[in-house]
């Protein structure tokens, strides 16, 4: 921020830098450097690459930010926490409107920042389900997808073990979903364990899903959702029919799609 004198740098798979680029120019406007990453697929995996190395060899005087519940210590503790303030809304909310708790949440998952933020204070409600919505991309058996909780297996990446897509030698393979938010290999690791433990359900909805999920959103609420809660919205369209009438979903909304 130029008010506190500190240079801020933001690296950006070019790639993903395509598909955001009002994002790109409002970052530019307050003051940052966007430098964009050229090197394996162009997407979140190879910008946090590049900021880790800068990290690294300039860690005396650097400071190292990751968006998301993934990476070394204490980055995944430390985002979640700060996340929670939407699910102790949303908890807060939902007593005063209904005087109960909600019966379901649902979230588009990525890295997964803002699903853990609304799941964790709800964990030890067991009455309450949870849905973690993947980007299917073209179909999972496409191979060009995103759900490493669906077809990855456990590794290392970026400092934190968890599911993450591989090839048979531990290679990390390409991933698309048409959200630049989700295109990433990996989860983080808090959902990795609740996955494993069966906490919470993860699922997945392709790019033709969440686009007609965004239009329908759209048109039905005026509300313009970003890409990726799309996801979340594609498997609420499928999951509410099921419910019954007094059922009460949440769908976490985390993005404007003004960026999109």
């Amino acid at each position: 921020a130029p008010w506190m004198s500190l240079k801020s740098f933001v690296y950006w798979g070019t790639q993903s830098r395509r598909r955001q680029d009002l994002t790109v120019f409002r970052l530019r406007l307050l003051g940052a450097e966007v430098v964009g990453v050229e090197a394996g697929s162009r997407t979140l995996k190879d910008a946090i690459n590049e900021a880790l190395r800068d990290w690294v060899t300039n860690v005396a005087d650097t400071y190292y930010l990751l968006g998301s519940v993934m990476g070394p210590h204490t980055y995944p503790v430390m985002v979640r926490d700060f996340q929670c303030i939407i699910g102790r809304e949303t908890r807060d909310q939902m007593m005063q409107a209904e005087g109960r708790l909600p019966n379901s949440l649902i979230a588009c998952i990525g890295g997964g920042s803002n699903a853990i933020g609304l799941f964790h204070p709800f964990l030890d409600e067991t009455q309450v389900e949870m849905y973690g919505v993947a980007a299917a991309g073209h179909g999972l058996n496409s191979g060009l997808h995103a759900a490493s909780l669906a077809e990855g297996r456990p590794g290392i990446l970026h400092g934190k073990r968890t599911y993450l897509l591989m090839d048979g030698d531990g290679q990390i393979e390409d991933v698309h979903s048409i959200s630049a938010g989700l295109d990433y290999p990996g989860v983080g690791p808090e959902h990795a364990w609740l996955n494993s433990v069966g906490r919470v359900k993860y699922i997945s909805a392709t790019d033709e899903k969440a686009i007609r999920a965004l239009q329908l959103c759209a048109r039905l609420e005026g509300i313009i959702p970003a890409l990726e809660p799309a996801h979340a919205i594609a498997k609420a369209i499928e999951l509410a029919p099921k419910r019954p009438r007094d059922h009460l979903m949440v769908i976490n909304l985390c993005g404007r799609g003004d960026k999109d």
